[in-house]
């Protein structure tokens, strides 16, 4: 179970740009149908865009505007996001959602003897943490809150183990 993120906020730029073209499009159409004088007159742009030449500047920073968005929006498609449910390991189908898998592990980081305060940034194969504590010598912490980090991780029983890498922020000695 490998949950990946909607692709919601592309959809609904999108969405919201062909509303607005269909919407002008309408309006200028019901104008016309009623006789009335349209907001955008189709033969002043016909005029400018027979007036211009596929080497000028414009059409080609349009069109590269375009092929950028187009590109942006192919890619947020294509490639996948960051999973939302983290796989757990045995025989039902199970998962963890990544803030709580996240806090458990920061929980149990900031459980160790010395530590202040604890971040953890989760990885495809990695965890991240780093802490801060108020020792100015913070001999061994490091391999505390791996061991820490690693116990939670056997208990929460990941499909695939990451590796826990650790940081530890210490106040700088004085000389």
């Amino acid at each position: 179970m490998k949950r990946r993120p909607r692709r919601s906020v592309p959809a609904v730029l999108t969405a919201v740009v062909v509303l607005a073209a269909c919407v002008l499009v309408a309006v200028v159409a019901i104008q016309m149908i009623l006789g009335e004088r349209p907001w955008i007159s189709f033969d002043s742009v016909a005029s400018a865009l027979h007036d211009l030449r596929w080497t000028d500047v414009v059409p080609a920073v349009a069109g590269g505007v375009v092929a950028l968005l187009g590109l942006v929006l192919v890619l947020a498609a294509i490639l996948p996001g960051a999973t939302t449910v983290l796989p757990l390991g045995g025989s039902f189908d199970a998962g963890a959602a990544r803030g709580g898998y996240r806090s458990t592990l920061r929980a149990a980081a900031a459980d160790v003897d010395g530590v202040s305060g604890a971040a953890v940034k989760l990885g495809a194969r990695r965890v991240k943490v780093r802490v801060e504590t108020a020792r100015t010598r913070p001999d061994g912490l490091a391999d505390a809150v791996r061991e820490a980090v690693g116990h939670r991780l056997d208990q929460v029983g990941p499909a695939t183990r990451p590796a826990v890498s650790v940081r530890v922020r210490a106040p700088r000695r004085k000389s």
